[in-house]
């Protein structure tokens, strides 16, 4: 498409000083930075966010490329691997300038570790942001490694507050955009862009026996061995089967704490997922923290509810009481998922109420607005 540039530029004098060209006013192309692709076997949340997001951009005529570490796999949109998992923090430079060379918009994807592309990328650059991980460094990095946790911490902070002191960021929560606040961040900087979902296929049957599903990575802050320590006092009054569905570091150690009635999936299929998802009478989401919990709002598209603790994020994407139950502590979870379990007609007008809300969160949505804010990025942004 021509690009219009002003007469006064076109005739400017040969002795004038020579600007910068004028940048369009939405973005072409457009680069994300981030820690995996979608098709990594670690992929999750942030993996299929990007993902919608580059391939919905991509839709609408942006150019839009994929720099990340680990495995690069062919899609509509372009895919560059920088190096391993970890070490591509440390050549996403080298990686920008020699794969890619320049672009319209960078868009850093910080999830706790930082790229600094502020500091290095000499052009508009925009912050996507799922959560702050404050809490999170000690319980990835407790007890010896605790020095880690801080070192982590502090420079997550100094990213978001320091680094993309010039830049906007995009939460992908109300409640994201609480904690960049609480650290720091100018609030006239935050701009909240939440996750859509997809409308699902032809329903599958719901389950005639209990059936309860908690899909995610397997990591520390899911909070999987919570889930099973209360599924012991759950199982007895409810009877029927608990499925974790999903891969990760914790799982070897979460099938030793494992009960009667509980099996893990392993990695499923987008079909399988939704099959899933239908059948379930309930998704069970112990996590200590979200950004949004995509996952939730798939169920909710699904007709189940869900049981969540009251924590940030996950009190984004439940309505409590009417999509599902936020649990303020661990004997208050396990009541609700016997009460939900035992009241066929409280879950079905909960299923449906969660249906009629993820009704109004729609991927084409979410793309809508993320451009939006990055043609506010690229307006916004001084040399």
């Amino acid at each position: 498409m021509p690009q219009h540039v002003p007469s006064r530029l076109r005739a400017a004098p040969p002795s004038a000083p020579q600007h910068r060209p004028a940048l369009p006013p939405h973005p072409r192309r457009i680069v994300f930075l981030a820690h995996r692709d979608l098709d990594n076997p670690s992929a999750g949340g942030s993996e299929l966010l990007v993902d919608k997001l580059a391939d919905g951009l991509t839709r609408l005529g942006h150019q839009v490329t994929l720099l990340c570490g680990g495995p690069a796999s062919f899609r509509d949109y372009r895919v560059v691997s920088a190096g391993g998992p970890y070490g591509h923090y440390l050549r996403a430079r080298s990686a920008f300038a020699r794969q890619v060379g320049d672009c319209d918009l960078l868009v850093e994807v910080c999830n706790g570790m930082p790229y600094l592309a502020p500091l290095w990328h000499q052009g508009p650059t925009l912050c996507l942001v799922n959560h702050v991980h404050t809490d999170l460094w000690k319980m990835r990095f407790g007890g010896p490694l605790a020095p880690a946790a801080r070192i982590g911490r502090r420079l997550e902070h100094w990213a978001l507050t320091g680094a993309q002191q010039r830049n906007l960021l995009v939460a992908v929560s109300t409640s994201t955009a609480h904690a960049l606040g609480a650290i720091g961040v100018a609030r006239d900087r935050i701009r909240v862009v939440h996750n859509g979902v997809e409308e699902p296929g032809p329903r599958a049957e719901r389950s005639p026996e209990p059936l309860f599903v908690a899909v995610g990575r397997l990591v520390e802050y899911k909070r999987i061995d919570l889930l099973l320590r209360l599924w012991e006092r759950v199982r007895p009054v409810t009877g029927g089967r608990l499925l974790i569905v999903g891969n990760g570091p914790e799982r070897s150690r979460l099938e030793q704490l494992a009960g009667p009635g509980v099996e893990f999936t392993g990695y499923v299929s987008e079909a399988e997922k939704h099959r899933l998802l239908c059948a379930a009478w309930l998704l069970l989401h112990p996590s200590a923290v979200e950004g949004w919990g995509l996952v939730v709002t798939e169920a909710a598209a699904r007709e189940t509810p869900t049981v969540a603790f009251d924590v940030p994020g996950l009190t984004d994407s439940v309505v409590d009481g009417e999509t599902g139950v936020l649990a303020r502590g661990e004997s208050s979870f396990a009541a609700a998922w016997c009460a939900l379990a035992l009241s066929g007609q409280r879950r079905e007008l909960m299923g449906k109420a969660a249906r009629e809300r993820a009704a109004q969160f729609r991927w084409d949505r979410t793309v809508r607005q993320f451009r939006a804010v990055a043609a506010e990025a690229v307006r916004g942004w001084a040399p």
